[in-house]
């Protein structure tokens, strides 16, 4: 059983901050790739920011020099946060963690993961 858990979501004003976190747990071997999509109302899901399976980061051209992802590889659990910066109204979405990773051992299944959502709401 793999879990993703977000927080950190909520309401702000443009231009405010918030840091969205993803705590990683359960049988999992290795984490080949983790970070962020969103979903607004209407549109279809998109890349926000993402650690790839080479260790560098990948950030839509969108959220590039506003949005840092970051992470904590803790015993037991790795964590993504992002930290978002001048936001805008149009960073109004659902906030989903994603995590390609191999399952129990190293011959384990792939498996792609993805967290229940947290909303931000940027209003101008």
């Amino acid at each position: 059983q793999v879990q993703l858990v977000e927080s950190g979501g909520g309401l702000v004003q443009a231009g405010g901050s918030l840091r969205l976190s993803c705590a990683a747990s359960g049988s999992i071997f290795s984490i080949n790739a983790m970070g962020w999509y969103r979903q607004a109302p209407g549109r279809q899901r998109e890349l926000v920011a993402t650690f790839t399976s080479g260790g560098s980061t990948n950030y839509a051209d969108s959220v590039k020099g506003r949005f840092t992802i970051s992470k904590d590889n803790a015993k037991n659990t790795v964590t993504v946060y992002l930290q978002m910066n001048s936001l805008k109204p149009e960073d109004t979405a659902v906030y989903l963690c994603n995590a390609n990773l191999r399952v129990s051992t190293s011959f384990g299944p792939l498996k792609v993961a993805w967290g229940q959502g947290t909303e931000v709401t940027v209003y101008s």
